[in-house]
């Protein structure tokens, strides 16, 4: 009969994380109280939700205790889709610069508005004003 007791876990464990969730939070938080902008913003606010995200999954979540073929269940599909995004963005990238410069498309074009389209100042009230 299997003990019970290889299935209990610290209540203290628990409470870190949750401790440091809020630090992370916090952290989270600074980047806009102290108005980061940029890339180093993006990077930011990116590592702290990865990191929260990796705590509540390995600790809340128990996967930290199972067995690493269930891991990798769980975890390989999202990071084969994660590669798969940065290698679509690689690629369009490469094929907006491509465009950019084989195909004279202008770098400085604005999308069109509905008021471009439409004449007038748009919605409801430019609406009225034309009738």
């Amino acid at each position: 009969m299997a003990s019970a007791e290889g299935q209990q876990h610290p209540l203290g464990i628990y409470y870190k994380i949750w401790i440091l969730l809020f630090v992370l939070s916090g952290f989270s938080y600074a980047v806009d109280y102290f108005e980061v902008q940029g890339a180093m913003r993006w990077t930011l606010v990116i590592t702290f939700m990865f990191l929260k995200a990796g705590f509540i999954i390995a600790i809340f979540m128990h996967v930290v205790w199972e067995r690493l073929a269930l891991v990798l269940t769980i975890l390989g599909p999202p990071s084969v889709l994660l590669v798969l995004i940065g290698m679509m963005t690689v690629e369009g990238k490469y094929a907006e610069e491509a465009r950019f410069n084989y195909m004279g498309h202008d770098r400085n074009a604005v999308a069109l508005t509905p008021a471009d389209l439409h004449g007038g100042e748009g919605g409801e009230h430019g609406q009225e004003e034309a009738h």
